[in-house]
């Protein structure tokens, strides 16, 4: 199977891609990125190293925008079987100062992709969407399927106006379309903006650890590997037309999760520093994921507690790799690597 996978160069797509490549030996890969501020080249050196861009390499980048029509339609055109679009701005305070970019990558960009695998009669089109599409829960009780979309942020929203437009592929065109929402994920090459990144090498600089509020909203977490486990069953398996929730059942107050990761790297809890709290800040997210597991046979593989010791193990090796990160320097390796093909 060839595949398209738009946000490739991200934490979650760069991590698909890997899995993807490792589980299934005769499949091949187009990463398509725009190499934005959270697009990191570096996340998949290991992968272009390894197939070198020869004529048989089972990976490819392209430099690009998923609201680019003819380089689209050009890429899907060349024997494309499937797409599954991880791109997308998806910082809900960047968000908030600027909704205009999540609409026209969100919204549009998700069109454009729609249209080129309706045109070229693609067989699988994934959207990876989010818990955020559903709001805000009460205390009790988990997100399902059918729990109404109620987007609180400029960012839920435009990720909610994306999985409307694919449910409307589907329904008028009959395009095998599927969407995936998935709770908070971790784990290895996540961007540190995000919070326990974040948190994890500000403790490592023995920096402030910055915690909205009370800190106690919480969150559904899994490891990005069993999302990516996750995703992998809804591509191969999953119906068209279908909606599948992915999460970690592992509901964590902020406020834990900073103490976890204090606790690990043996620092003060006098880091934490309490900040305004931001707008619209849903209260509690948890994820239903029994549809996924009955109907397709997907099982998490980490606990968090392993997860965890895990993530901010990679994140003390690797101290280059965020650091280069922090200080955009990550941006010098697709000049380095892809600037004289």
């Amino acid at each position: 199977m060839k595949i398209l996978i738009t946000g490739g160069a991200g934490f979650i797509g760069s991590n698909f891609i890997r899995y993807i490549l490792n589980t299934h030996p005769d499949h091949r890969v187009v990463n398509l990125d725009a190499l934005t501020y959270a697009g990191n080249l570096e996340n998949l050196r290991a992968v272009a190293e390894a197939e070198g861009g020869g004529p048989r390499a089972r990976y490819q980048f392209v430099k690009g925008d998923i609201r680019e029509v003819k380089l689209v339609d050009r890429i899907v055109a060349d024997g494309v079987e499937a797409i599954i679009n991880f791109a997308a701005e998806s910082h809900v305070d960047r968000s908030i100062d600027n909704a205009g970019i999540f609409i026209e990558t969100n919204v549009l960009g998700t069109q454009v992709l729609l249209d080129a695998a309706l045109r070229h009669q693609v067989q699988r089109y994934v959207q990876i969407s989010t818990d955020e599409v559903y709001g805000s829960l009460g205390p009790t009780g988990k997100f399902t399927e059918s729990t109404p979309i109620a987007p609180n942020s400029p960012y839920s929203a435009s990720k909610a106006g994306a999985d409307l437009l694919v449910r409307s592929y589907y329904e008028t065109f009959m395009l095998p379309a599927l969407i995936t929402r998935c709770s908070n994920n971790y784990g290895p090459y996540q961007f540190p903006e995000k919070l326990i990144p974040l948190f994890i090498t500000n403790a490592l600089s023995d920096q402030h650890l910055p915690l909205y509020g009370d800190g106690l909203n919480v969150r559904d977490w899994i490891h990005v590997e069993d999302h990516c486990a996750a995703i992998d069953c809804v591509l191969h398996r999953g119906t068209p037309g279908e909606v599948y929730n992915i999460g970690g059942n592992c509901e964590k107050t902020n406020r834990e999760i900073t103490r976890s990761i204090l606790q690990e790297l043996e620092k003060p809890e006098s880091l934490i520093h309490f900040v305004k709290d931001r707008p619209g800040h849903d209260r509690r997210y948890a994820i239903d994921s029994t549809k996924i597991m009955r109907e397709l046979g997907w099982a998490q593989n980490y606990n968090f507690q392993t997860g965890m010791q895990e993530t901010v193990t990679w994140y003390s090796h690797n101290r280059e790799w965020w650091t280069r990160v922090k200080s955009g320097e990550y941006r010098d390796f697709y000049q380095r690597w892809y600037g004289n093909r």
